[in-house]
């Protein structure tokens, strides 16, 4: 049981689209197409009917871009919910908790970004040296990815996340031995277990972007070349002389 990406060519990437019980964790630097997928998925649920409940956490949820993507008017199915503060996140969870026990046409849940509010204050804390507010905001993330966990699992209910990147700190040892700095997800660990299925996304320059699929339930590590386009995503194309 699968949904549609909002794309045809990434459905076939995934053998089908993204998959209805488990949490798809989409994670990237700025500008590799993150907040495109999610309302890719959005317009494509919404145009069928599906209700969506989308929290925005960053800003980027677009009504425009929607309109580029959905045939037909489709934010009378699209619920929106923002949060400046990661307190406000928290209270975001906890509506929404209550609207999957509501309702049984819930068709998506995106959460777009999961950790930016977590990162802030917990670079806050780290600064100031309190290192106790730093196991509350970890603990209230792992509860959060619980929670969107048991969603998905019982309700059967897609959901799809978006997280943020950093560079590893590199020793004196291996930035002269001339190796390079490792990408990693923001939330580390606690995103990577509770993701059953995470997606790397990537900048290669002059428009190429490149999804990485990292983890799979039954999927090998592949990749897939794309643009972004005004209709959403346009597979690489690579033509052969002769």
């Amino acid at each position: 049981m699968k949904i549609s990406t909002g794309s045809r060519e990434f459905d076939e990437f995934l053998e089908g689209g993204y998959e209805i019980d488990v949490i798809t964790t989409l994670y990237g630097p700025g500008g590799s197409g993150k907040t495109n997928f999610c309302l890719m998925a959005s317009a494509e649920q919404a145009s069928r009917g599906k209700k969506v409940i989308y929290i925005d956490t960053e800003g980027g949820f677009s009504i425009e871009r929607l309109k580029q993507l959905a045939v037909n008017d489709i934010m009378k199915n699209i619920l929106v919910l923002k949060a400046t503060t990661f307190k406000e996140q928290r209270e975001a969870f906890s509506k929404l908790i209550k609207l999957t026990k509501k309702s049984k046409e819930i068709g998506l849940i995106v959460v777009d970004s999961m950790v930016m509010l977590y990162r802030l204050e917990l670079g806050e804390s780290i600064s100031e040296g309190d290192y106790s507010q730093t196991r509350v905001l970890n603990n209230s993330l792992s509860m959060q990815m619980r929670i969107l966990n048991e969603i998905c699992r019982k309700k059967e209910i897609p959901i799809i996340i978006t997280d943020q990147v950093y560079n590893e700190f590199l020793s004196q040892e291996d930035f002269e031995a001339g190796k390079e700095k490792r990408v990693s997800m923001v939330g580390g660990d606690i995103m990577k277990y509770w993701s059953k299925c995470i997606i790397e996304l990537k900048n290669i320059g002059d428009g190429k972007k490149i999804a990485v699929l990292k983890k799979y339930r039954f999927l090998p590590e592949k990749t897939f070349s794309f643009y972004i386009n005004n209709t959403g995503i346009e597979k690489e194309r690579k033509f052969k002389l002769f």
